[in-house]
């Protein structure tokens, strides 16, 4: 298992906990990855978004590719594997910018291609929003243009949405054939386009029979196109302690709903059924990207036995998220990646 973290760009991931001691700036980052490097983490993760989700629209939020440059300059092992929304580059200045990190790095960039999914925040700067199954349609076309130009000079290409006239991308990136691309999505739509253009598939948070069932899915598409295999990932949230009971109060302290938290809303009308659903929807509204269905809640040995059963399906990658991220990173390293 490789183990990768989430920056904690938005200055944290718990919707619930105002201050999670982790605060939205370059030193905490440049800190945290540089840490991250000494003690065993893999790669980290750039989330790409302009307005804050997590602590509200209003909270800052660093920028993905300013900080991925500034990251590249400062570490030297770590993968950075950046998020990228496809309508809000531009592919031709996008490829110049990115093979220009990779340059910095020595050929430690990834790339993690969203097709956007917020529309509040594309309308909010003005920038285009394509309905869903367009969205890998700009993508796919995206790509094309960013492949075309990390491997030919010059390139062409008159696309729907793009076209290039003897364009120039030099120098190219250090990874070859490319950097590294990531991708999520459970749509046909998604699986399509990752499986015919992408090189790793990254899922939300679920339990190992899902997970398992969505690998399988995923080699088949692969393989049905002629592609090499592909490699898996899976975002998570943590918790380890010393005995269960710590883990399992800590889990019930980062789930207490606070209605006075930015982005609460309406949810409160929105819980319903019985009380299991309950908590999964709280569960869900706590922690993104579904970080609590994987389970890494508990004792080192039983995180690293639950860890086992993601491998044992075919995993090859944790997306860590946890709170705070750098203290909660050691005790993960000392007891998990290193135990």
């Amino acid at each position: 298992m490789r183990y990768g973290f989430w920056t904690p760009v938005f200055g944290g991931w718990l919707r619930n906990v105002a201050d999670e001691g982790m605060a939205p700036t370059f030193d905490y980052v440049r800190a945290l990855c540089q840490r991250a490097e000494q003690i065993g983490y893999d790669l980290t993760l750039i989330a790409e978004l302009n307005l804050n989700d997590i602590k509200g629209t209003d909270q800052p939020a660093l920028d993905a590719w300013s900080t991925a440059a500034a990251l590249a300059a400062v570490t030297e092992k770590l993968e950075l594997m950046v998020a990228v929304r496809p309508n809000f580059h531009h592919p031709a200045l996008f490829a110049k910018q990115a093979a220009n990190i990779d340059n910095i790095a020595g050929g430690r960039l990834a790339l993690n291609v969203v097709s956007s999914w917020w529309a509040e925040e594309a309308t909010s700067y003005g920038l285009q929003f394509d309905q869903h199954d367009d969205r890998y349609g700009r993508t796919t076309e995206w790509l094309t243009v960013v492949d075309g130009l990390w491997s030919q000079t010059p390139f062409n290409h008159d696309g729907e949405r793009y076209q290039l006239k003897n364009a120039i991308c030099e120098p190219k990136p250090v990874k070859k054939p490319r950097p590294v691309v990531y991708a999520g999505g459970e749509s046909e739509a998604a699986k399509t386009m990752i499986a015919q253009s992408c090189d790793a598939y990254v899922m939300h948070g679920d339990e190992p029979e899902f997970v398992a069932e969505k690998i399988a899915d995923m080699r088949a598409r692969r393989e049905a196109a002629g592609k090499p295999p592909m490699t898996y990932g899976m975002a998570a949230y943590a918790i380890v302690r010393d005995t269960e009971e710590e883990a399992q109060a800590e889990l019930a302290r980062i789930t207490k709903l606070d209605p006075n938290a930015p982005g609460f809303g309406n949810f409160d009308q929105w819980l319903s059924g019985t009380q299991l659903e309950r908590e999964l929807k709280i569960q869900e509204y706590s922690v993104s990207n579904r970080g609590l269905r994987p389970k890494l809640v508990g004792t080192p040995a039983q995180v690293r036995e639950r860890v086992a059963e993601f491998e044992a399906v075919g995993l090859d990658l944790l997306l860590l998220q946890m709170s705070p991220q750098l203290e909660e990173m050691e005790r993960f390293a000392d007891g998990v990646i290193n135990g």
